[in-house]
């Protein structure tokens, strides 16, 4: 019972995730603009010359596809997507032209969509290739003139009225979002290592071990995060709303990168104390005399990482004291190294470390 209640906890915490980020308002921008293009399509496909009106249903289709949370992404895809089709209705138009539809024709053509798709040239329209190669036959028929006609150009009407919807209505640059996302981190390291200062002036074992379990989970929210940047790069490209956003993602992208190398240091302080603590094999005892200079210390360098690069009278105060609390732990693991003639396991990492995370995040080594 109690090893399932973490697990639990992480799935509910995880749906409640999943259910915030369906309801942004990002999200429900696309939701109106893809329902707007739906409807705008299907009004005007049947309005279309020539036999395409009588494919109206594709224009839906093509405009669903069309729809992307960012411009360059929807004129890519867009692209891609009529390609894959063009490619299609090309190998379909093969087999009309020659042997026509028969039982052995029809998967034979499938087969080569499908290994035309294994090439990559058409991205997102991959998927399309054996598809439309398959509608054509099978349902085109003998009428596969027509029906490839109609299928290609709805499509491409959908997607042309997809498109005019996410340019006029222009979604907003992810680079807020972003932003938000990479402040959050740098309170989740704030957290961490405030917690493993924690748990070294507790009793041992410490009653609480959660910001053991949690540091492995520092890697993969790392990961996530470049993407996110990626994506809000992505999504200023080609929009109107993205004036001046530049500079803030240049930013971001640099105050990720540190606090990556932030997060590789804590984890590395983490692995270390948990393994002293838990007398995991790789374990080396921590001397008496250190647990309440490293508690300090780590709280006092959290503090500075949850402050990020403010610089007021309180953010410098703040941060001469965690390098004095840093210098203090320095001069104590010296100290006793002399004193027992050895070097003092974890203390000596944690002191290492510390001094890098206080440069990486915009402070003095010492209080010089």
């Amino acid at each position: 019972m109690t090893q399932s209640q973490p697990r639990f906890r992480a799935r509910r915490a995880g749906i409640a995730h999943a259910l915030r980020e369906a309801v942004l308002p990002a999200r429900l921008l696309l939701v109106a603009k893809t329902m707007l293009a739906v409807g705008l399509a299907w009004l005007i496909a049947p309005h279309m010359p020539g036999v395409t009106d009588e494919y109206p249903y594709y224009a839906p289709l093509g405009a669903l596809l069309s729809m992307y949370p960012t411009l360059m992404g929807s004129a890519k895809s867009s692209f891609q997507t009529l390609l894959g089709l063009a490619a299609g209705i090309g190998l379909a138009t093969v087999v009309v032209l020659t042997v026509g539809p028969t039982w052995w024709t029809i998967p034979l053509v499938v087969g080569v969509g499908v290994l035309v798709s294994g090439t990559g040239w058409f991205g997102a329209g991959r998927e399309y290739i054996p598809m439309a190669a398959m509608f054509v036959l099978i349902i085109g028929g003998q009428n596969a003139d027509d029906y490839s006609l109609g299928y290609l150009t709805q499509t491409a009407v959908g997607i042309v009225i997809g498109l005019v919807v996410n340019v006029l209505i222009a979604p907003a640059p992810l680079t807020v979002a972003a932003e938000g996302r990479v402040a959050a981190f740098r309170e989740q390291l704030a957290r961490h290592l405030d917690d493993i200062g924690s748990a070294v002036s507790e009793s041992w074992p410490p009653e609480h071990g959660q910001w053991a379990d949690d540091a492995a989970s520092l890697a993969d929210t790392t990961g996530e995060l470049w993407a996110a940047l990626v994506e809000a790069d992505e999504s200023r490209r080609g929009n109107p709303r993205a004036k001046g956003h530049r500079a803030r993602m240049q930013q971001s992208h640099e105050e990720l990168a540190a606090l990556d190398r932030i997060a590789h240091l804590i984890r590395d302080i983490s692995d270390a104390i948990a393994d002293t603590i838990w007398d995991r094999p790789a374990g080396i005892a921590l001397d008496p005399a250190l647990p309440e200079p490293l508690s300090a210390a780590c709280h006092a360098v959290a503090e500075v990482i949850a402050r990020g690069d403010a610089s007021t009278p309180e953010d410098h105060r703040v941060r001469g004291e965690a390098a004095r609390a840093t210098r203090l732990l320095l001069e104590t693991v010296d100290s006793r190294t002399v004193d027992v003639r050895r070097s003092m396991g974890p203390g000596v990492l944690t002191a290492m470390h510390l001094r890098r995370i206080l440069i990486l995040s915009g402070s003095p080594a010492t209080d010089d």
